[in-house]
């Protein structure tokens, strides 16, 4: 599958902050599909009402296919309708992480150290929350950023969306 467009919003749902939300769904969704013989890479929820969207991002060894999706969607399925951690509407997408990889845990920062990656912030530091630059790898629960010439370490707790820049050379 290609790169697809990434969006991820940390806002207030139901009165519970979507990162608690988030935990619970990893929870309860990263053993399904695993037990499916797949890697849950990570799992966003976007609460916007009525729209809402679940989306489930799997891997395996040689790249995901469109039935690889469709079958872990179909467990992934029946697994929240009994489960039912989601009270609203939402839409449930299963999709690779494609070329512009998400990243949600240091052990992904780590292992895609010396790539390019984009980087937004919860918050502002040091009155900016976009980074862009040279990804050196985590230390402790930072990630190191080198932009231009300066490093920046930013906990994993304040970033709220980051994603490698796919290189075509």
């Amino acid at each position: 599958m290609g790169a697809s467009p990434i969006f991820y919003l940390h806002s207030m749902h139901e009165g519970v902050q979507v990162s608690s939300k988030l935990e619970q769904l990893q929870a309860l969704l990263a053993p399904v599909v695993e037990g499916l013989g797949y890697q849950c890479w990570g799992v966003e929820f976007i609460a916007q009402g009525k729209h809402s969207v679940l989306r489930v991002y799997i891997d395996k060894e040689g790249g995901v296919l469109v039935d690889d999706c469709a079958i872990v969607s179909r467990q992934v399925s029946g697994v929240l309708d009994v489960e039912d951690p989601i009270t609203s509407e939402y839409t449930l997408e299963v999709s690779s992480p494609g070329m512009e990889r998400p990243l949600f845990t240091l052990e992904q920062y780590a292992s895609h150290a010396g790539e390019q990656v984009k980087i937004k912030l919860r918050s502002p530091f040091e009155g900016r929350r976009n980074f862009q630059g040279l990804l050196r790898g985590v230390e402790e629960q930072d990630v190191i950023v080198q932009v231009d010439d300066q490093e920046f370490l930013l906990p994993i707790d304040s970033i709220e969306k980051a994603n490698i820049i796919p290189s075509f050379d």
